[in-house]
This record gives C-alpha cells, sequence and structure tokens, in this order.
C-alpha cells in the first residue's frame, strides 16, 4: 500500500512538471525584437516542434495574458528539409531534432541572426539560394536523347561527393561563421556544393564558371579559418576539407586560367 502510495504521488509530481520556454519575437521585419515566456507542461521525448505546437493550441504566455501564437517554419520533422533550424540555447539547429530532455531551462529559442528576421522565428534564408545560383550547383544534362552510363568514378571521390550531397541548406554552418556576411563572405555552404559539382565527371565541364563564382571580393579568399562551420553541421560535412580544396583550384585556376582563353 506504501509502495503504491509513493508511487502515485511521483506520477502527480510528473504530471505537474513544466517546460519553460523563452521565445524572441518580432511582429514585422519594421518592429522591434522581444521576449516572451511561456510554460507548457512536461511530456517525455518532448522536442520543440511539439512545444511550440503546443503553445500555439494555447497562447498564453508565462504572466497568464492571451497573446498572438507563435510563428516557425517546418517541413520533414526528420532533419532532412533544414527549415525549422533556429537557434536554441545559443546553438543553431533544428528544432525537430532537439529534444526538451536534452536541453537546460529555460530554453531560449531565438531567429538565426546571420539572415534577415521576417517574424518571430522565421528568417528569409533565400540569400543561401542566390548564391547557390551563382557558383552553378547543378549539373548540365542534354535530356533529348539517351547519353548511355556515365563514365566510373573512383570510391574514394564517391563517397567523399556522397558527405557534400548531405547538405539540406539549413543555414547552421553561416550562422556559427564569424566570416559569413551577404556581402562580404559567400560562405562555406555554396563552396562546398562547388567541391560536389566539380568533382562530377559531367560537372567538370563547366568547373570554371563555378570556380569564377566564388572568387570574386566575397569569395573564398574571405574564410578566416575559424572552423566553426565544421563544428555547427549537422551533417558532419567536411566543409574545411572542401574550402581547402577549392581554395587550391582557384589559386590554380587564377594563375593558369587565362591559357585557355
Amino acid at each position: 500500500m506504501s509502495a503504491q502510495k509513493t508511487s502515485s504521488q511521483t506520477t502527480n509530481r510528473a504530471a505537474t512538471k513544466l517546460v519553460e520556454i523563452h521565445i524572441r519575437r518580432r511582429a514585422n521585419p519594421d518592429s522591434p525584437q522581444y521576449w516572451e515566456q511561456f510554460e507548457i507542461p512536461y511530456r517525455p521525448n518532448l522536442n520543440i516542434i511539439s512545444c511550440l505546437m503546443e503553445i500555439q493550441k494555447n497562447p498564453i504566455n508565462k504572466a497568464g495574458s492571451p497573446t498572438t501564437p507563435p510563428v516557425w517554419q517546418m517541413n520533414c520533422l526528420e532533419q532532412v528539409c533544414g527549415i525549422c533550424t533556429m537557434v536554441i540555447n545559443g546553438r543553431a539547429r533544428q528544432s525537430c531534432s532537439a529534444l526538451v530532455d536534452n536541453l537546460e531551462q529555460p530554453i531560449k529559442l531565438e531567429p538565426m541572426s546571420k539572415f534577415p528576421n521576417v517574424r518571430d522565428l522565421v528568417v528569409d534564408r533565400s540569400q543561401m539560394f542566390t548564391h547557390l545560383q551563382r557558383v552553378n550547383a547543378w549539373i548540365e544534362l542534354d535530356g533529348t536523347h539517351d547519353l548511355g552510363p556515365g563514365p566510373r568514378m573512383d570510391q574514394d571521390e564517391v563517397q567523399e561527393r556522397y558527405a557534400y550531397s548531405r547538405c539540406m541548406t539549413c543555414g547552421c554552418c553561416l550562422e556559427a561563421c564569424p566570416q559569413y556576411d551577404e556581402d562580404h563572405y559567400i560562405g562555406p555552404q555554396a563552396i562546398a556544393q562547388v567541391r560536389l559539382f566539380n568533382m562530377h565527371p559531367t560537372g567538370k565541364m563547366t568547373r570554371d564558371e563555378r570556380l569564377e563564382g566564388i572568387m570574386g571580393d566575397d569569395g573564398i579568399t574571405n574564410c578566416g579559418n575559424a572552423q566553426n562551420c565544421v563544428k555547427a553541421c549537422p551533417m558532419g560535412i567536411p566543409l574545411t576539407q572542401a574550402i581547402y580544396e577549392e581554395n587550391r583550384e582557384t589559386v590554380v585556376h587564377g594563375l593558369f586560367g587565362w591559357l585557355k582563353q
């Protein structure tokens, strides 16, 4: 009987356990940012997305005042799309894979600082895709006829290319990079994609165009070698290796590229 009573008391305490969340909010791009605090009931295996959805269902802050539901982005919920990336307790990461049980409270949620803040936790990451367009991050294919099987690739190159192909354009590496700025440094994400497509047998045909894309005033030479990017990448992409390889390629291209003209 005593054991049952103790078990019941433990269950009641767990039922009343709360998760405290502080969200850095903004109503629109022109309004000031402010912090708002929330509390929700604790459940095992909660992730940040679940917490935000709980707040969205009943948008009342910690002070008991009704407020607007917080705004964020999500899609795959499997750490594949990268769209739910935000700064959680000072670190850029995906909110779908951030578990409350592994986080210190109060949990502080902020939008990424390297991109324009649209509203609450939503940022405009279009500059990343603009940079991908600039470096021609695709393979040109002629689909008008059967090209047959492509050339064989060395397995070491295949494995390296696969690592780069796992990039989900989440922006964690750019958020962690002290050099990254839309106008100052193109960033490790675009450079790694240059490496990915320049290693492709067909992509080598347009290799020089990609190198030109990272040789401008905001190009690869602005890397400060902080190496924060490779530590921040949730997919373990060898970003510093890509920067090293493309730095070497751009030097060679700069010295001898004129011979091809």
